[in-house]
């Protein structure tokens, strides 16, 4: 990971909820979809931060959250020590922070040719239009594509890697400091995925870039990024170093997500499911832990008080929330082997 060049960190969110309301229901009672519900990280300059977690966990409400594409309830973003709202416009910030979308067609113009689709931006903050064009061009041939041949072609026109490659390229157009990648490679088949995961690696050392990179794709994050932040029902339940949560795992979650990833050696056969049943509802999520209606070593403390994120002491930076880990919590586990465990 690249040292940051500031003593503050590039992106901090503190305390960020989204509750979507649900239509129908019981007369005279609102009812809220709990989607993100009290999420704080950091994102320092340089860095690439993974985001991963079962489907329907926050990943992307987060991402939309970032870019105030959904206004959140309550929280703060803050980018570059100034905090959106009061001391930063959301056309500022989107100078500053873009984002790559999962859908490569849908998140185009299908009336506008690729090169004014990148230009598109740079125009709406100002940019004269031969420039902006001009931009386009650089930028096509940044992500491999030849502007003579792809300038005026239409999405339609173009491969899911090609409309992939564009949409980076339009992200670039403002030249920001951030992009988030929200499962922008899911969609590809594997040797394109290959080839738009090594590009966004040479960009972000061409452009000086930091990268918030969004997947259900475990080996993809682990790839791609040097620290990871794992979500269950709208919560942050482990955040650390690349290495140290593929390798050690300390939160039930994490193992059983990691458990699930496919293995090489057919000697390493998962012989038990790593975790049993359904996520929770998240208009009725559990008291406490929200992972405890699952976890193996859930307690009675695990339902009474719902577990902090907090860093562990002599462990790079990793926070974890789970009872087990927190001397003095109640927990029959929480011991200094259990720390271990």
């Amino acid at each position: 990971m690249s040292a940051a060049t500031t003593s503050h960190p590039l992106l901090r969110v503190d305390r960020l909820t989204k509750h979507f309301p649900v239509r129908g229901g019981l007369p005279g009672r609102r009812q809220v979809v709990q989607a993100v519900d009290d999420v704080s990280f950091e994102v320092w300059a340089g860095e690439t931060l993974g985001i991963v977690g079962e489907s329907g966990c926050g990943k992307s409400t987060t991402a939309r959250l970032l870019m105030h594409l959904v206004r959140p309830d309550s929280g703060t973003i803050a980018f570059d020590g100034k905090t959106l709202g009061s001391a930063m416009s959301r056309r500022d910030l989107h100078r500053q922070m873009q984002m790559v979308f999962q859908d490569s067609y849908s998140s185009l113009n299908p009336r506008l040719p690729a090169a004014v689709s990148i230009a598109f931006g740079p125009l709406v903050h100002g940019v004269a239009k031969p420039a902006a064009l001009g931009r386009a061009a650089d930028l096509l041939q940044a992500v491999g594509l030849d502007p003579v041949v792809f300038a005026n072609r239409y999405p339609h026109e173009l491969s899911g890697g090609q409309r992939q490659r564009i949409n980076v390229a339009r992200a670039l157009a403002l030249e920001p400091r951030l992009v988030i990648l929200d499962e922008a490679v899911s969609a590809l088949d594997k040797s394109i995925e290959a080839q738009v995961l090594n590009l966004l690696l040479d960009l972000k050392d061409r452009f000086d870039l930091t990268y918030v990179f969004i997947s259900h794709d475990l080996n993809v994050v682990r790839f791609i990024s040097d620290r990871v932040m794992v979500m269950y029902l709208g919560k942050v339940v482990e955040l650390g170093p690349v290495n140290w949560i593929y390798r050690q795992p300390r939160h039930p979650y994490t193992r059983a997500l990691l458990s699930a990833m496919p293995s090489m050696n057919p000697r390493r056969r998962t012989m038990a499911a790593p975790l049993f049943g359904d996520p929770p509802n998240p208009i009725n999520p559990p008291s406490g832990c929200r992972f405890r209606t699952r976890c193996p070593y859930a307690e009675a403390i695990c339902a009474a008080l719902q577990p902090e994120l907090a860093e562990m002491p002599g462990e790079d930076g990793r926070a974890i929330a789970c009872h087990i880990h927190r001397p003095g919590s109640g927990h029959s586990r929480a011991t200094q082997a259990g720390l271990a465990a």
